[in-house]
């Protein structure tokens, strides 16, 4: 059941992930951004974890809009508004929907967050950013729970495309973002977004199993 706990739980997975994997995080960036996506985005989530701490029982909409909210207001650069934007689309998809713990509402709102990424960012794949492992992501979720695979199995196969998607931005030259300013020595380094995004569907895949 993806019910609040459950989406807590992906939250508090999310920043053990990003806490323990900050510095590799930095240190892609260091190669092509500001070399502070480690340290920025750990924060942020450090300051979701302890926002959903100190709220009382919510939904789980209210869960992910928290979660956008202290993102935006505590994330500097770019990572704040499109990870915010992922989960305040994500909450808006859920809000209102007569069963959010359906694995069906769960694809639709990461979905919904996928579209909040295109539109905050105006980037799509192959720009060498996160939508290259959301992206592929969110597609491979769609099609296992289509073809009636368990949400565990669905999430699994999730992880693996936003995996082959980070990896497959090491050779390609950014068309977004910080990396852009480097046109072809962009190149020959993996997008930290992407690899940040990699470690959010991971977080789901571990924290939704056995709940689908």
């Amino acid at each position: 059941m993806v019910d609040a706990e459950a989406l807590t739980a992906w939250v508090r997975e999310f920043a053990r992930l990003v806490h323990e994997q900050r510095d590799e995080l930095t240190r892609l960036d260091s190669a092509i951004g500001d070399a502070d996506h480690g340290a920025n985005l750990d924060r942020g989530m450090t300051a979701a974890v302890a926002a959903l701490d100190a709220q009382s029982a919510a939904g789980p909409a209210a869960v992910l809009k928290t979660t956008a909210t202290t993102l935006i207001k505590t994330v500097g650069g770019a990572s704040g508004p499109l990870y915010g934007t992922f989960f305040l689309r994500a909450a808006g998809a859920l809000d209102g929907v007569p069963d959010p713990t359906d694995p069906a509402a769960l694809a639709r709102a990461v979905r919904a967050g996928l579209d909040g990424v295109v539109a905050r960012g105006k980037a799509e794949r192959g720009d060498k950013t996160m939508l290259d492992a959301l992206g592929p992501a969110c597609d491979a979720l769609d099609e296992a729970l289509a073809a009636g695979k368990p949400l565990d199995e669905a999430l699994g196969a999730a992880a693996q495309a936003a995996a082959d998607g980070r990896d497959a931005t090491e050779p390609l030259v950014a068309r977004k973002g910080r990396a852009s300013y480097l046109g072809e020595r962009s190149a020959g380094h993996v997008d930290p977004g992407a690899a940040s995004a990699t470690l959010l569907v991971q977080a789901a895949a571990t924290a939704l199993a056995g709940r689908g």
